[in-house]
């Protein structure tokens, strides 16, 4: 290995910074910059809606890891740094004080922006209670509004949104969730465990408006606030009063460097199986990246901590020449109320949901079939369930649904 080598990330958020240190401890010698547009070093962003919005978790414990880790590590820091091209003849990365870095080996763990909420004739930028949630100063921005007997309006039933709504209630803040789908959770659980979740949202006093469409919002005197928003639910208008806003539709990933540069993107940076973009020497990761799947036997781009942990890793062992590890399953997780939601695998597709345990007590698990084929399971409070809900996923096993529901039959001894 060429100890004059330089590997430059651009992005610290959770992949970026697993990369740079996987590097070092996978026994890369070379120079490695990790470049990162925010203040803070790599940081986890799951707390955000959570603890750190109800104070409980405090800035310095977000950290993936003390900024003199970096230092023993030997890798560069440079935050509060934009990168505004990539000149892949040159082989630089040029920052937005005009100046530039050189690399051998590029890794864009750029990740996503949240999808901004189109208001017709309103400048959100302008609007002191309307927020989106992706990073420290977003949530430093809004909880100072999250006040008990104030009203938020949250426009998204997603997993960024219920947890904000957990975390807005244990505050003693009133809520209202809005979305156009009929039920939460709708792109990633089945109709069973969206309800549970909405029985236990409901069952905290939250308001749900679903489906419903945002067709507007009224402001105040200055035009610097929302005071109502308007929505739309079978054909009726409804106006609902506002003292805070947090919009949580999606995630756009951040592909604009890599187009500008000529990779490919197509829902993002398309990556082979070693996490290489269609420039050998350029690697993408994470949630800006479009990976592929043996699992969906298909392409696809996830946003998850454990996907951004796992393809960092892939990505330091190609960038030293080792064979990567293999992908698991995609799993992820939400807690909300101290309750937690884990899920593994894609539910889309499925033509059976058998329940295992008691939604009532909330210790059950939702298992999702296709052709008899174990293909996704959520599990609520029972973690031996989710250990061997990932290994039944990962082989997509065959199962007698009579057997997965009957807890007298060991999961272990299934498949």
């Amino acid at each position: 290995m060429n100890v004059e080598e330089t590997v430059v990330i651009v992005g610290a958020g959770q992949a970026g910074g697993e990369v740079a240190t996987s590097l070092r401890q996978q026994g890369y010698e070379g120079r490695v910059v990790l470049v990162g547009d925010e203040a803070h070093p790599p940081y986890q962003r799951p707390p955000l809606s959570k603890g750190f919005l109800l104070g409980k978790v405090q800035l310095a414990q977000l950290y993936l890891k003390p900024e003199a880790t970096y230092e023993r590590f030997n890798i560069a820091l440079k935050l509060g740094t934009r990168v505004t091209a990539v000149e892949r003849e040159a082989r630089e990365v040029v920052l937005h004080d005009g100046s530039r870095l050189a690399y051998d080996k590029l890794v864009l763990a750029t990740g996503g922006r949240a999808r901004m909420l189109e208001l017709p004739g309103v400048d959100p930028y302008k609007l002191g209670n309307l927020f989106y949630l992706r990073s420290i100063p977003d949530v430093e921005g809004m909880r100072s509004h999250f006040v008990a007997g104030k009203h938020l309006v949250l426009i998204g039933a997603g997993y960024v949104g219920l947890e904000v709504a957990a975390a807005a209630v244990q505050l003693g803040v009133q809520v209202t969730v809005i979305d156009v789908a009929p039920r939460v959770l709708s792109r990633v659980t089945g109709p069973e465990v969206s309800g549970f979740i909405e029985g236990v949202h409901r069952d905290r006093g939250v308001t749900f408006r679903m489906p419903a469409t945002v067709k507007g919002v009224t402001l105040d005197e200055a035009g610097e606030a929302v005071r109502e928003v308007v929505v739309e639910q079978d054909g009726v208008e409804e106006r609902i009063a506002a003292d805070v806003v947090l919009v949580g539709i999606g995630l756009v990933p951040n592909t604009e460097l890599a187009e500008a540069a000529g990779l490919a993107v197509d829902d993002g940076i398309v990556v082979d199986a070693l996490a290489q973009t269609s420039d050998p020497r350029v690697l993408a990761v994470g949630d800006c990246a479009n990976q592929p799947s043996a699992y969906a036997g298909r392409r696809i781009r996830l946003e998850s901590v454990p996907n951004a942990m796992e393809h960092a890793r892939v990505a330091a062992a190609t960038v030293l020449g080792k064979a990567a590890p293999t992908p698991a399953v995609p799993w992820f997780w939400s807690e909300q109320y101290g309750m937690r939601l884990q899920l593994v695998g894609l539910s889309t597709g499925y033509d059976r949901c058998v329940v295992r345990g008691s939604m009532e007590n909330r210790a059950f698990s939702a298992f999702y079939l296709a052709d008899g084929h174990l293909i996704a399971a959520d599990v609520v409070g029972r973690p031996a369930d989710f250990v061997a809900a990932k290994k039944l996923v990962a082989a997509k096993a065959v199962l007698d649904p009579a057997a997965l529901a009957d807890e007298n039959v060991a999961l272990a001894t299934l498949g």
